[in-house]
């Protein structure tokens, strides 16, 4: 007898907020998330663990459909979670390919799938800062 083996459904998604980079990979299942290989309830403090539940309170039922594993590397926390929720979000997306999730997305706040370019400006040579000058009198 042989057994038809369906193939699962994976996604992989990256997340970047300033120095952090945060890499998801989604498969179908009961809605357990674990960041770091730490569940969510335990991951960070309640603040940065709603910013991290955005996503998938917006996306209704199929949060509770998929399984989460996001690596979080680099930057601080604030950077980790912003990048953490972005990988989420375009994991959702790219998990269910739907346009309306993806509009909801948007239109909630656009950084969950659009990254952000800005960055520090670099110091120049001279100076303690990347704008500061020496303080002169005028008399």
């Amino acid at each position: 007898m042989v057994k038809k083996t369906e193939k699962l459904k994976i996604v992989f998604t990256t997340g970047k907020r300033k120095d952090a980079v945060a890499r998801a990979k989604i498969v179908a299942g009961s809605g357990k998330i674990k960041i770091n290989s730490v569940p969510i309830d335990v991951w960070g403090n309640e603040f940065l663990q709603m910013r991290i539940k955005e996503p998938l309170i917006l996306a209704d039922d199929l949060a509770s459909k998929v399984n989460i594993n996001v690596n979080a590397r680099s930057g601080g926390v604030i950077g980790q979670t912003e990048a953490i929720r972005m990988a989420i979000a375009r994991a959702l997306v790219g998990f269910s390919k739907d346009k309306k999730l993806r509009d909801k997305f948007i239109e909630y706040d656009r950084n969950l799938l659009v990254f952000d370019p800005r960055r520090n400006e670099p110091h120049k040579p001279g100076s303690s800062k990347p704008r500061a000058h020496k303080q002169r009198s005028k008399r």
